[in-house]
């Protein structure tokens, strides 16, 4: 079952002492699966990625899996208790990176909820930042 919802999301970056937050709220999609469900919106101007989509696969509590596809691709595997090599696309070239989640939890359900993970970027093991994603999901009306 697919839901048109509005997506609410929040993303702040931390390095050392610094941190940067990003907001955004669109229009998505959300689909129920066998293993948790599927989060999808078209990302825009305003996101840097205009033309792209980005999906988030959520399996419970243990991973998510945030794929974004158009002129700049990316797949982050954010999976509890292991570090993954993931291919993270810009406009400005690609990279490889070591994804460490820190924690995941979710109650989202056919009636909305919250995502919220945070995770550690790594490039050739020298520290980037830490990251926290917290996403409300609300059907539309």
């Amino acid at each position: 079952m697919k839901k048109n919802v509005t997506i609410s999301l929040i993303s702040t970056q931390y390095d050392g002492d610094e941190s940067a937050q990003t907001e955004l709220i669109t229009q998505g999609r959300y689909a129920r699966t066998a293993d948790g469900y599927i989060l999808s919106y078209d990302e825009s101007e305003a996101t840097g990625y205009e033309g792209a989509v980005t999906k988030l696969e959520v399996f419970g509590s243990s991973k998510v899996v945030m794929t974004r596809s158009g002129p700049a691709s990316s797949n982050l595997v954010i999976e509890a208790g292991k570090k993954h090599h993931c291919h993270y696309g810009t406009p400005y070239g690609d990279f490889m990176v070591g994804i460490n989640a820190k924690e995941i939890k979710t109650d989202i359900a056919d009636g909305g909820g919250r995502l919220e993970f945070a995770y550690v970027i790594d490039i050739n093991s020298s520290y980037v930042g830490d990251f926290k994603v917290s996403i409300d999901v609300k059907p539309q009306q």
